[in-house]
């Protein structure tokens, strides 16, 4: 009835204005129209819609990992807010990273500042082992361990501690956290059980330790131990948890994939490479089921790349990005379905860190003063970073440490630093070295060397010389850090060299023979006791006794009876003391640091071959100043000097220059442009700069000019202040390789008609 009457109003209002019923309803129906649609649009904004979770995986793939940086680059440039990360390997490192805080920006900027091959290699920085730590670790090429009189092989080329000391500082603002998902993003990674083969999901415990075990590439880098788990490189499981990230709630999954495709044999090159294709059999074949779980797959074209590419690593992060940027539609589609937006904290890089006390576990061998002692800080304290690392550096290059892992938390309110030591079982090692050069030539290094031999902190080695001059060294040490260290050496030299005539009978007043040269066969027997303390691991000093036998002969002058004329053939005695101070980069091309080496040797009897002998002193020093211009070109300044005090006419411990090298018995001394063995003198005063350009990494172009004054007496008639009477130069290429330097050198002097080169590869020893 009231629609009726409804009806009737309407008809009688249409009429009135002369309009039909239809044309009037339908005015209406239209005006309603615009009328009730922006209340329901109103209306449907007013209704809350469900957020969006994204989650993100990130996989494994070595080098290729810095992808993931590019693609995080993009990925932030979409506006997309992740809420959870898992990853794998490298994929594990970086996400953890961009977890704890940083900007995508940042962890290139962090990641192109890295040295990869020092990291990698966990390259110890010279300054951080002590006098015989250098001495060892620069004469040996290759090093096995020795156990139970069984031959064995590392377990890895490294064993990450510089990885980890890089990733506990840059993971320090989030130190005190043990739950991964309370991190500024979630964040779960992914290892593998090595014993049990099963794949690990770590949530929980220290994030540095985590990723570190996610990153252990079998062969690469040693396992990782965390709790009762001995883990290594989750990539050989799960290098794409996929399935663990949507466990957790995630809406949509944005994949990032740098794994590698299976290898052809042209590809198949390395030891990494092969171990890789191994483990891709699982992985390619898993992929194809998680690619179809993830929302927004990206894919970089990193094919012209290999897992060990980090001296590419620019162009592998611009890879990222560029593959991420195919995908950037899909990413801003999904950034617009969240509602919740938020600011990333702004994370830096600490440089510092406050320790309040030590605890210290792990340590049965070593005690706590000797860890304390090394690594050189006394809590409480505020040192910077990089004073911690060398610290950790000082005591992983004993060699006493399998690893140090170390973290700083808050107990008590303390910074309470704790060191987690896991002590080296092996304590015998072979090690073995090539080298030749022009005066000792071809030489075969054979080296047994045992720890905790008599002491927990002592070492004995051995070295045996093979080749064509037999030789020697043997070496006691027991070290005492900064209190006084004990030592014993003994070892054999010997070479024959053509000499001048006239170098001799100034030595040995000989009878003029007629000759021009002669073969001079030297052979020297020394054995030392000495105390030894160091401050720090550059500077030391000491004092001690010396044995010493001589033997200076040649078979060119006739002698009666055995034909072989003797210069000399003593045994003489002394008491020496010595300063040592050595800060070099590089030994053999050094960039940067301060050297000298200064002894001075007493010598109070003799079993006096020639009847010269009287008691007399030498003393002697050596000088060296290393600077760079730019990463390239560096400057050497050296200087050098000796002198005798006491009235004798014993001449076999007078200085003589000439030819080039290092381990030169007695008071041999190089010198350029010369042959060895060419001027002589009872003092002497030489100087030199050098000049080294660094071509290609570990390629070395260098210049070297040196001068002396040699003879008898100069301190004492000024000569060592007048013009040098002796110049020779030298124009050389130098290598660094796995034997040690490979150096040859065209060398000349003004002074002569005759010109020599030099050659010189491997260690000296």
């Amino acid at each position: 009835m009231t629609i009726s009457i409804l009806r009737i109003l309407i008809e009688k209002y249409a009429t009135k204005y002369r309009i039909s019923y239809l044309h009037f309803m339908n005015r209406w129906l239209l005006i309603l129209t615009f009328c009730i649609i922006p209340l329901l649009c109103f209306s449907q904004q007013e209704t809350p819609q469900k957020d969006v979770k994204v989650g993100l995986v990130l996989s494994g793939g070595g080098a290729k990992g810095l992808a993931h940086i590019g693609a995080l680059k993009v990925i932030e440039k979409s506006g997309v807010r992740i809420d959870y990360i898992g990853g794998t390997s490298m994929g594990a490192i970086v996400g953890a990273l961009y977890a704890s805080g940083y900007t995508a920006g940042q962890l290139d900027s962090i990641f192109r500042a890295v040295d990869f091959e020092k990291l990698i290699q966990d390259e110890l920085p010279r300054s951080a082992k002590t006098f015989y730590e250098k001495d060892d670790d620069e004469r040996y090429a290759l090093t096995l361990p020795f156990d139970r009189f069984k031959l064995s092989f590392p377990s890895a080329i490294s064993k990450g501690q510089n990885v980890y000391n890089l990733l506990a500082q840059l993971t320090a603002h989030i130190g005190e956290v043990d739950d991964f998902s309370k991190l500024p993003i979630p964040f779960l990674c992914v290892a593998t059980n090595v014993e049990t083969g099963q794949p690990v999901i770590l949530e929980k415990g220290y994030l540095p330790q985590a990723i570190s075990a996610s990153g252990a590439f079998p062969s690469l880098f040693e396992p990782v131990s965390i709790e009762e788990l001995y883990l290594i490189d989750g990539g050989v499981t799960n290098n794409y948890p996929i399935n663990e990230v949507k466990a957790k709630g995630m809406d949509y999954i944005i994949g990032v994939d740098v794994q590698d495709a299976l290898m052809d044999r042209k590809n198949l090159k390395t030891a990494p490479g092969i171990l890789l294709q191994i483990n891709n059999y699982r992985t390619v074949e898993a992929m194809k089921e998680r690619v179809k779980l993830t929302d927004v797959y990206i894919k970089p074209d990193i094919r012209d790349f290999t897992v060990v590419s980090f001296n590419e690593a620019e162009l592998i992060v611009d890879s990222g990005e560029e593959g991420a940027l195919e995908k950037l539609g899909d990413l801003e589609h999904i950034a617009g379905l969240q509602r919740n937006k938020y600011e990333r904290p702004k994370v830096k890089v600490r440089q510092e860190l406050q320790v309040d006390d030590y605890i210290i576990s792990g340590n049965s061998t070593y005690s706590k003063a000797y860890v304390k002692g090394k690594i050189r800080l006394q809590p409480p304290a505020i040192t910077s970073y990089k004073k911690f690392n060398q610290g950790i550096s000082n005591l992983a290059a004993t060699g006493n440490f399998q690893g140090i892992r170390h973290r700083l938390k808050k107990v008590n309110g303390k910074n309470t630093l704790f060191l987690d030591l896991y002590e080296q079982e092996v304590n015998t090692y072979l090690k073995l070295g090539l080298h030749y050069d022009n005066l000792y030539k071809s030489a075969a290094l054979i080296n047994l060397t045992s720890k905790r031999f008599i002491f927990d902190n002592d070492v004995v080695s051995m070295d045996f010389i093979l080749g064509d001059n037999i030789r020697y060294n043997f070496e006691y040490y027991l070290d005492s850090g900064f209190y006084w260290s004990f030592g014993v050496k003994s070892s054999y030299n010997e070479f024959n060299k053509q000499v001048k005539f006239d170098l001799m009978q100034s030595l040995f007043n000989v009878p003029d023979q007629g000759l021009n040269a002669l073969d001079l066969r030297v052979s020297d027997f020394t054995n030392q006791l000495y105390l030894q303390t160091v401050i720090r691991e550059e500077f030391a000093f000491g004092l001690g006794i010396e044995h010493k036998h001589i033997d200076y002969e040649t078979e060119t002058i006739p002698a009666a009876g055995s034909g072989t004329f003797v210069f000399d053939n003593s045994d003489y005695y002394s008491t020496f003391g010595f300063l040592k101070l050595d800060t070099y980069d590089n030994r053999y091309f050094p960039k940067q640091g301060f050297f000298f080496d200064g002894d001075f040797h007493l010598y109070l009897l003799s079993s006096d071959f020639r009847n010269e002998f009287s008691e007399f002193s030498v003393g002697k020093a050596d000088i060296g100043f290393a600077t760079s211009f730019g990463e390239r070109l560096s400057l050497q300044l050296t200087s050098s000097g000796g002198f005798t005090l006491g009235k004798t006419d014993l001449r076999s411990f007078n200085f003589i220059l000439g030819g080039y090298g290092n381990h030169l018995v007695n008071n041999f001394t190089p010198f350029l442009g010369y042959d060895f063995l060419s001027l002589a003198g009872d003092s002497f005063v030489k100087g030199g700069i050098g000049l080294d350009y660094e071509l290609f990494p570990k390629h070395h172009l260098n210049f070297t000019a040196n001068y002396a004054n040699v003879g008898v007496d100069i301190f004492g008639q000024g000569e060592w202040f007048t013009a040098p009477d002796f110049s020779g130069y030298a124009v050389g290429y130098g290598i660094e390789t796995l034997l040690g330097p490979l150096q040859v050198k065209y060398s000349w002097s003004p002074e002569t008609s005759s010109d020599q080169w030099f050659v010189s590869l491997g260690f000296w020893f």
